[in-house]
């Protein structure tokens, strides 16, 4: 039950937000937000645009893709690039002395997200 009240207040906050997908992930974005993305390659300072729309709410208005929505674009702008935790991978096999240990750490990208363009049916 709480979690109803929750989605509705939500709702009721973002009038205008849609679902964007890059790198593989979906993002639910609306005007003004930050988000972390998986790394772009850009610059400093620049215009992003991303046209894979999934579905767009303008208040009543609900546009779903099948499976984009055509012509929508989200505009974000550039904000700089940052580092993820270090993920440790350890392999062993028992009783055989074998250890490796490596460690990764992905990269993402800081974007402020602009304008919520909608599409033209």
């Amino acid at each position: 039950m709480a979690e109803k009240k929750t989605l509705k207040k939500t709702e009721e906050k973002k009038e205008k937000f849609a679902v964007i997908r890059t790198g593989g992930k979906q993002y639910l974005v609306c005007e003004g937000e930050i988000l972390e993305v998986e790394r772009l390659e850009v610059g400093d300072d620049q215009k992003i645009v991303f046209n894979e729309v999934l579905l767009f709410v303008n208040g009543d208005k609900i546009e779903i893709g099948n499976p984009l929505v055509d012509k929508a674009r989200v505009i974000a702008n550039f904000i700089q690039e940052k580092k993820g935790q270090k993920q440790i991978i350890f392999k062993y096999k028992a009783k055989k002395n074998y250890r490796v240990k490596t460690g990764h750490r992905q990269k993402y990208s800081q974007v402020r997200i602009e304008k919520l363009l909608e599409g033209n049916k």
